[in-house]
């Protein structure tokens, strides 16, 4: 336990912090997978709305710091390719 009164402050602040950044991870999850959900269900309209709101959420998340840029242009592109293939296979 923390005995001076900024190391205090830094703790409060790191815990406020670590639940703000797990929800913001978390939502990036959960787009993500229902995006991939909708892909293997052939449901290109649903898909293509849900990966609207995982791009949002991967840019929020890569504008924040929790996950490099690179890494949210890549899953981004990941699962827009996935989203064409299944749009002209139908």
């Amino acid at each position: 336990m923390p005995q001076k009164l900024s190391a205090k402050k830094y703790m409060r602040v790191t815990t406020r912090k670590t639940v703000i950044n797990k929800k913001i991870k978390g939502t990036v999850k959960s787009t993500t997978k229902k995006t991939l959900e909708a892909i293997t269900n052939s449901d290109a309209k649903s898909a293509t709305e849900e990966y609207k709101k995982a791009q949002k959420a991967l840019d929020k998340a890569a504008q924040k710091g929790l996950i490099k840029k690179n890494t949210a242009a890549r899953k981004k592109s990941r699962l827009n390719k996935k989203i064409k293939e299944l749009v002209t296979k139908k």
